[in-house]
């Protein structure tokens, strides 16, 4: 993001300010980090943003530790695995194939096929997609956004401390818990019954 803002001549904004976004679809990011940004720049950031980030990704980034054994476990246990995502579908389908775990998720969406976060319509489109009920599913996620989508449905969600947003900001959206490594989903009581 500050390379592409740096292109377009907008401010160059600090780490900690761009990561406060991290969650949204890229329109609704660039809307919140530069309201000041008339419609071409806007345009332009969102290409430039598309090119650093694929030229940025030469070097893929790993699984947070625990990830794959987890889903693994959960799917074993009978559970079925979605995404909802602020990524793009290109940048999503990216992701799947660099750490091959496409085929562990029935469902997913992105920004930029629905409403970005936190309104809930992709998490309505991923139940009625599956044909699961809202009061059998859970939503894990690092941002305020991904909590509050799920609030907006009475979704029950689970914060991840070791994203972008911290315990605190997580914990003022109503999680049912806030989890400090990815293998502790394993004990949360509704998924391991």
């Amino acid at each position: 993001m500050q390379r592409a803002s740096d292109r377009v001549g907008l401010p160059v904004l600090e780490p900690a300010a761009i990561g406060q976004i991290i969650g949204l679809g890229l329109p609704e990011a660039i809307a919140a980090l530069f309201p000041e940004a008339h419609s071409e720049q806007r345009a332009l950031l969102r290409d430039y943003y598309a090119e650093e980030w694929l030229a940025a990704r030469a070097e893929p980034l790993s699984l947070f530790d625990g990830v794959l054994a987890t889903l693994d476990r959960l799917l074993t246990a009978g559970h079925q695995l979605a995404v909802a995502t602020g990524k793009s579908r290109r940048g999503l389908n990216s992701e799947f194939e660099v750490h091959g775990v496409g085929h562990l998720f029935l469902s997913s969406r992105c920004a930029d096929e629905t409403a970005s976060k936190p309104d809930p319509r992709m998490l309505n489109e991923i139940l009625r997609e599956t044909g699961y009920p809202v009061a059998q599913a859970v939503m894990v996620g690092d941002t305020e956004y991904d909590l509050k989508m799920a609030a907006a449905i009475g979704m029950d969600a689970i914060g991840v401390s070791y994203g972008v947003h911290d315990r605190a900001r997580l914990h003022g959206c109503g999680p049912r818990q806030i989890i400090d490594h990815f293998s502790e989903l394993l004990e949360w009581p509704p998924l391991v019954a």
